[in-house]
């Protein structure tokens, strides 16, 4: 399947963690069945797991079933964009494995998370949503060295927003977790860049995600693995030697 040949590639590239999701969250998107979305991520794991068995691979979704199934096929991150607010049986499940947890900041509605976007101060606001999420998912059973979280950069926030996130993502360190945080061909990069296609974002992307580096975030989700790692490898001959 195309999903697949595009897991491979990534890993050719030098992807460390593949990120599979079978329910669009970016903004304006609708919410699909469990059934569905287990439809399209099963084939997808089934096969990576059996030509890759090295292969460490991330879901990316909100529901409780689709968590369970995964974690049966081996998985090694489960990314909830909404930090286990949009199904309450997740931290259930959640809390019997030893698996990672990404928690997002923005992502409980993905359908209206662009409309009335208003923060009394963007940074505190989701830095205390981010670390209720930590305490709240440590309270329910799940490790805290097993914990990432994200920012969640597009998710109901606007360019200025999103910009001051990137600028002062080293504040987040002190939550105690590492940090991820998903950049590559958002729309903000296209707005600040003058990239009206998501596919000519590269560039903006890759200059993000070596900020990002710079101030120490420990994973950076990427569409162009290949690329972004070859910028990475300047970077860091040039910065650490």
């Amino acid at each position: 399947s195309e999903a697949f040949f595009a897991a491979e590639a990534m890993i050719a590239g030098g992807a460390d963690l593949i990120d599979i999701g079978g329910e669009s969250t970016r903004p304006g998107a609708k919410a699909i069945s469990q059934k569905e979305e287990l439809m399209r991520i099963e084939p997808v794991l089934k096969n990576l797991k059996s030509t890759y068995p090295s292969c460490k691979i991330s879901v990316d979704t909100r529901k409780s079933a689709v968590m369970s199934r995964a974690m049966s096929l081996g998985v090694d991150l489960i990314n909830d964009v909404s930090a286990m607010t949009f199904d309450k049986k997740s931290i259930e499940v959640l809390a019997k494995e030893n698996i990672l947890v990404c928690l997002m900041h923005g992502g409980l509605n993905p359908e209206k998370m662009q409309q009335n976007i208003v923060y009394d101060n963007v940074l505190f606001d989701v830095y205390d949503y981010l670390k209720k999420s930590i305490e709240f998912a440590v309270a329910g059973g799940i490790k805290k060295e097993n914990i990432l979280v994200d920012p969640g950069i597009g998710f109901g926030k606007t360019n200025e927003q999103n910009t001051v996130l990137i600028q002062k993502a080293s504040l987040f360190h002190s939550l105690g977790v590492p940090l991820l945080y998903g950049v590559s061909r958002k729309r903000f990069i296209g707005d600040i860049g003058g990239a009206q296609m998501p596919t000519e974002r590269f560039p903006g992307s890759v200059a993000v995600a070596l900020e990002l580096i710079r101030q120490g975030v420990q994973f950076i989700r990427v569409h162009d693995v290949k690329e972004t790692k070859q910028a990475f490898d300047l970077w860091s001959a040039i910065t650490i030697g």
